[in-house]
């Protein structure tokens, strides 16, 4: 029996979203070619049968005019558009610069009058151990810190967070706005901005920690005293963006990180960020309480030096994952506080996509992950790190998508909430291309024609429920052990050429 034939089978139905281009609104405010994309966005609904659409709503845009000058005008005119041609609309609330990473064709920094803080006071700014700062993204030191006409970073947030309802209310009331994807980091993704092209960074390169800015040393050096050593300090071993694990003291086999100071910084180091997901997410859910749209955080895909023992690369980036420590269910639990969906990346890859010597391993990366966020009852949904046009990255895709293949009769045992299409071009349109891509979405519906009603598979919108309890370092400790992952099957029953 094919999918389609059972109405029951609608609960394999995956929805497709595509990302729209970076620059859709330019950094004068402007919506870019609105006939192109209205013409774009009509095939996609129409031929390809599409879900909705992503799109980063830069902080850097809506508020470059001061302090809480907000413009949503050329935002509100490209929702509109969407809505009229009854696409769904996952907005990011991009609260980094864009440019300097993978992918980035565009150029958006953060706004200038927040910028002009760092220039009298860089430690605002993410800072590797030679002093070199970062300003894709304000450093967490500074959550807490008012030092932006009074307001510290989590109140521009928070802030920014509650304009977008205020004068989106009417897209978000409508169930045209039905996702909320809150910035948490570089390239909006819950991390530090460890491998930065911008300095000098080049695959695989195993990154640099991010954290000699004044506010966090302080911060490092008042937890090392609580523990009663007050004579540890931040890694002197852990080498350079481009060194190899094993030419470092710090990454080494029985290097300093499997040290107990090496354990306490490692510890210290991602509990930061898990909290700082924490309290943003947490701003968010307050804002958003009692609509119905869902909450969703990003977490980066980082699959080179998995094979590592070290797990370097993640380690930099903030992810404290190794074979004996789950780096991933903690943050899914603190999603879960927030009734959140966790996002990620690199769904596509395989694990021969890359040199042996890089030692990545995409496919286990995202079997960790996923299966974290189902352990820890909250959904996943997902998006191709790099461009994809080929049958190969979008079987990759629908594996994962649905682990276990298509339950004819109902619910598969596992599947993603959704995943998103990076990104809208024009390369996009080419004929065999477009053919491909359409074949893509109809075999993420499971071979169902688009569906406009969540209810029947199985995803209907409910009202944001407040945050359940404070996530505690207790929790981030229990999540930490090591769960196992679910089982995959070895390719996918949907394949777009089979």
């Amino acid at each position: 029996m094919a999918a389609s034939d059972n109405k029951n089978s609608l609960l394999n139905y995956v929805t497709v979203y595509v990302m729209l281009p970076l620059g859709v609104v330019n950094e004068n405010n402007e919506l870019s070619d609105p006939e192109t994309l209205e013409a774009q966005l009509k095939r996609l609904k129409q031929e390809a049968g599409i879900d909705g659409v992503m799109v980063d709503v830069w902080w850097g845009i809506i508020e470059s005019d001061g302090p809480k000058q907000y413009n949503w005008t050329a935002y509100k005119k490209l929702f509109q558009l969407i809505a009229r041609l009854e696409l769904k609309i996952q907005a990011i609330m991009s609260f980094h610069k864009c440019g300097g990473n993978v992918g980035d064709v565009v150029t958006i920094p953060i706004p200038k009058w927040v910028r002009d803080v760092g220039d009298s006071n860089p430690d605002i700014f993410y800072t590797n151990r030679k002093g070199t700062r970062n300003d894709e993204y304000l450093s967490i030191g500074v959550d807490n810190v008012a030092l932006f006409d009074g307001r510290t970073a989590v109140q521009l947030y928070s802030d920014f967070m509650n304009s977008f309802k205020e004068n989106m209310s009417d897209l978000i009331q409508s169930g045209d706005i039905v996702d909320i994807e809150v910035g948490l980091g570089p390239a909006g993704e819950l991390r530090y901005p460890s491998y930065p092209q911008s300095q000098g960074w080049e695959f695989p390169g195993i990154g640099e920690f991010q954290c000699y800015d004044k506010y966090l040393t302080r911060d490092f050096k008042e937890a090392a005293a609580k523990a009663d050593h007050p004579e540890w300090d931040f890694p002197e071993d852990a080498g350079e963006y481009n060194d190899k694990p094993e030419d470092t003291g710090f990454f080494k086999k029985n290097g300093t990180y499997v040290s107990e100071e090496g354990k306490f910084f490692l510890t210290w180091y991602s509990n930061k960020l898990i909290f700082h997901g924490d309290k943003i997410l947490g701003e968010a859910n307050k804002i958003f309480n009692g609509l119905k749209l869902n909450l969703a955080a990003k977490v980066s895909g980082i699959h080179w030096l998995y094979n590592h023992h070290s797990h370097a690369a993640e380690l930099t980036a903030g992810y404290y994952n190794l074979s004996e420590r789950d780096g991933y269910r903690p943050i899914a639990r603190m999603v879960s506080k927030h009734y959140g969906i966790l996002n990620f990346t690199c769904l596509e890859m395989k694990d021969t996509d890359n040199a042996d010597e890089a030692l990545s391993a995409p496919e286990e990366l995202v079997q960790d992950v996923l299966s974290k966020a189902w352990k820890e009852g909250i959904d996943a949904a997902g998006e191709n790190a790099l461009e994809t046009y080929e049958a190969k990255g979008y079987n990759q895709i629908l594996l994962n998508a649905r682990p276990n293949g298509v339950n004819p009769n109902g619910k598969p045992k596992l599947k993603m909430y959704g995943f998103t299409y990076l990104r809208l071009s024009d390369t996009l349109f080419e004929d065999d291309k477009f053919e491909l891509f359409k074949k893509f979405v109809k075999k993420m519906h499971a071979d169902h024609d688009y569906c406009g009603d969540a209810g029947q598979y199985g995803q209907e919108i409910v009202p944001l429920e407040m945050q359940n309890s404070q996530l505690t370092e207790e929790d981030i400790a229990d999540a930490a052990q090591p769960s196992g992952d679910f089982q995959w099957d070895s390719e996918t029953d949907m394949k777009v050429d089979g």
